[in-house]
């Protein structure tokens, strides 16, 4: 009872708070593909997603943020700049109450987590949802477009858009000169889980040239069984590795491990890319997200041993020019050079 009447409190302060408000109001894609109105300008940002906290960095937006979810508080040397933010719950599984004493103008969340139940609960409060993915390479232009738009920093977001396409534009000249590409198996955190089409590994391991064993599946996510990869005999195996904090790794001990345990599945050793150990594992961070291209210039690499691509120094350059952080860590093994 004394919760319900703590929420109601929170409502009449907000509706109070936005009844004086005289902004303009905007309309946007977002990653549902739903019309979302906003009220504009956006002074305080709620991020659930790392993805976004990182765009929020590009567009040097990083003064907004007035609260984060528990995942930007694991990695505290890469995200140095958030660790005095609030903790507002799960990516997932935020805590509404909380968000609603920080009085944002904007939730940042995924396009599916968390659930409708967000706008729900933070909308009648004057609190507006904004869902972008950012990690679908093939709409990553757009939402950070979007989101440029929504704070302000149009400027900023051309700058990083244009760094995309250049890197994007050179790995496509590489890879059409060495089509066709190898059959890739491309399983995510969980094991035999592969990503078909729809998903973010999917889609690196097309833009890197590769034929997936997965093109035919419905769903971005399938279970297989491991005689299921044995029929398809695979060239080439990728997992895409939650590694708690790649940012502070370095060694390849826990790469070499993920990679010894694929080797040694029964039956396994059969395939072409275990004979010919063509296993790899790359880590999240650069799996998906504003970083898709430096995992993208990773499998090229594995795909096309010859192509002149060096995936760490655009890395470098990522972290240097956007995140203003020195390139350190480990995000993939082998890493083909």
């Amino acid at each position: 009872m004394r919760a319900a009447n703590y929420f109601i409190f929170i409502l009449i302060f907000f509706l109070a708070c936005k009844s004086g408000f005289a902004g303009e109001t905007r309309t946007f894609i977002d990653a549902r593909g739903r019309e979302i109105q906003l009220s504009l300008p956006v002074r305080k940002v709620v991020v659930l997603s790392a993805n976004a906290l990182e765009v929020m960095q590009i567009l040097q937006a990083e003064n907004l943020v007035v609260g984060v979810s528990d995942y930007i508080h694991q990695k505290p040397r890469l995200w140095s700049k958030f660790q005095d933010r609030p903790v507002v719950g799960r990516w997932n599984e935020p805590d509404y109450e909380l968000i609603a004493t920080l009085r944002p103008d904007l939730v940042l969340c995924y396009g599916r987590f968390p659930g409708l139940e967000a706008e729900q609960k933070l909308e009648p409060l004057g609190i507006q949802v904004l869902r972008l993915d950012f990690y679908k390479i093939s709409a990553l232009p757009r939402e950070v477009q979007i989101l440029g738009m929504v704070l302000g920093k149009q400027k900023q977001a051309e700058v990083f858009l244009q760094w995309h396409a250049q890197k994007m534009e050179h790995i496509e000249k590489l890879r059409r000169k060495n089509s066709p590409g190898p059959k890739v198996y491309v399983e995510s955190f969980s094991d035999y889980q592969v990503m078909g089409p729809g998903s973010g590994g999917y889609e690196l391991s097309i833009y890197a040239g590769a034929r997936n064993i997965a093109s035919a599946f419905s769903t971005s996510f399938s279970r297989v069984s491991p005689e299921w990869v044995l029929s398809k005999n695979p060239d080439v195996i990728v997992k895409i590795a939650s590694i708690k904090d790649a940012y502070v790794c370095d060694n390849s001990k826990k790469f070499r491990k993920i990679q010894k345990n694929i080797m040694e599945r029964p039956g396994w050793k059969f395939t072409r890319a275990v004979q010919e150990g063509k296993v790899y594992v790359l880590a999240s961070d650069v799996a998906g997200g504003p970083r898709a291209a430096v995992g993208i210039a990773y499998m090229t690499k594995w795909f096309f041993p010859k192509v002149d691509l060096n995936p760490q120094e655009m890395h470098r350059e990522y972290l240097a020019d956007f995140l203003k952080v020195p390139y350190r860590g480990f995000y993939a093994y082998p890493t083909g050079k």
